[in-house]
């Protein structure tokens, strides 16, 4: 299956075909698919697929010796079926600019203090990060909202690219633990030029610009060293 998720966060629909049916726990196995299905903090996408004007529901996914396929609401159709595969546009939109501003947030924390993410969490234009940071408080916040936002406004470019090299994705990792899986010869990375570069499996805007104003609306303690942070994008 080809993951046109992972190569054009802008597709709202395509026309694709059955490759496989499970009758057993109504799933199919798409030849391309829009649909994302989760993972790394950030919710599936919300998809359904037409035929003949009759649609279905994707109520969730699964991976099969490595592919995925998506379960449905009801029964599946036959192999080879052409169908019209949609998602819901505006929360996958929302939930790309979130995702983009956790990034922001990442690489200029990372940039200039040199903190480490611990954790991070994602709905629709809102979300919470973790980091291993003594001294952080609400005077620093501020400081870090502002240069957030400097970010934003600078329109940087956002790219996405894969890589094979095993030095190269050492030097990305921005977590306290390492997230890639063993094994994994192939990586995506996001980058946002002359800001961040990360290992990523999500859906990310084009521009900074696109995320608007950043605020960090809440911080809590969470050890001694580690700090939570909660931001919306408006």
């Amino acid at each position: 299956m080809e993951l046109l998720y992972q190569t054009d966060s802008y597709a709202g629909e395509i026309d694709t075909v059955i490759e496989a049916v499970n009758g057993g726990d109504n799933s199919v196995r798409f030849a391309q698919t829009i649909v994302y299905p989760g993972g790394g903090g950030q919710p599936y996408d919300i998809g359904m697929f037409e035929h003949e004007g009759e649609s279905r529901a994707i109520t969730g996914s699964k991976k099969t010796d490595g592919e995925l396929w998506y379960l449905l609401d009801r029964i599946p159709p036959l192999t080879g079926m052409r169908v019209r595969l949609k998602i819901d546009w505006e929360r996958r939109y929302a939930l790309m600019r979130t995702h983009t501003c956790m990034h922001i947030l990442c690489g200029v924390i990372w940039r200039d203090y040199g903190k480490a993410v611990t954790g991070g969490n994602m709905e629709p234009l809102k979300a919470r990060m973790d980091f291993e940071f003594d001294g952080l408080d609400h005077d620093l916040l501020q400081e870090i909202e502002r240069k957030i936002n400097e970010e934003v406004r600078a329109e940087r470019e956002i790219r996405v690219f894969f890589t094979d090299s095993r030095e190269e994705l050492e030097s990305l990792i921005r977590t306290k633990t390492n997230l890639i899986p063993d094994g994994v010869e192939r990586i995506r990375i996001v980058d946002i030029d002359g800001l961040d570069r990360q290992a990523d499996g999500g859906t990310h805007c084009a521009n900074t610009r696109e995320t608007g104003t950043i605020r960090i609306t809440g911080f809590d303690n969470k050890g001694k060293s580690n700090k939570r942070s909660e931001e919306h994008t408006s």
